[in-house]
């Protein structure tokens, strides 16, 4: 390994030992380990230390190809301790200052949402539906006026026709009177038993339906 392979080396892993402090900042900030279970702790501090450690590997693998010196080791410790007595404080006030601009900015996209897209549609929406509901009450109310109207000319058209069919009932002889009656009994009485024969048929279906289940 050359000397400038060797400096690069250096300053990757102090500069890696730097990012490791502000990642484990950043990481106990997002985590906050009091209000979360053990076990999510657990998991989510195997997948940091695997992920820090991947990382700092590749780094290396790309400087040296992956070739460890105890020299390393020191770099690591020196870049972390050097963040942590230098550069801690101001990371940690930037990292506060970020986080504060992107609620800010979460909690203006939401207002802006619901002022600019969602209270107008719902807006829509809601007076569309009233409009329907007073045109569909309206066509209804005005369907009931139509239908009495009709009712009432029918029924006013029909009372000639009635009084007729009253006069020409009572001219008739009563021969074709009590002719007409006895049809009309016998008719009377087809139709009741024909509803009473329906009936118990649909009485058989419908125990037979129970039966089979």
């Amino acid at each position: 390994m050359t000397l400038t392979t060797q400096f690069l080396t250096m300053l990757s892993m102090i500069g890696m030992g730097s990012l490791f402090g502000a990642s484990l900042d950043t990481y106990s900030r997002f985590l906050q380990r009091r209000k979360r279970k053990n076990w999510i702790v657990f998991l989510n501090d195997i997948l940091f230390w695997i992920l820090q450690g991947l990382s700092i590997f590749y780094v290396l693998f790309i400087v040296n190809e992956g070739e460890l010196r105890f020299y390393i080791f020191l770099a690591l410790l020196c870049g972390f301790a050097a963040y942590q007595s230098l550069l801690k404080r101001g990371y940690l006030k930037v990292l506060e200052w970020l986080i504060s601009i992107a609620i800010s900015t979460y909690k203006i996209s939401i207002n802006l949402f619901k002022t600019l897209i969602y209270q107008p549609i719902r807006f829509l929406l809601i007076s569309t539906f009233s409009l329907l509901m007073l045109i569909g009450k309206g066509a209804i109310t005005l369907l009931k006026i139509i239908g009495k109207i009709v009712y009432w000319v029918l029924r006013v058209a029909w009372k000639p026709f009635e009084l007729l069919f009253l006069l020409l009932w009572k001219l008739l002889p009563k021969r074709i009177k009590k002719t007409v009656e006895r049809i009309y009994n016998k008719m009377a009485g087809f139709t009741r038993k024909f509803q009473k024969y329906t009936v118990s048929i649909v009485k058989r279906l419908k125990t037979f339906k129970i039966f089979k289940k």
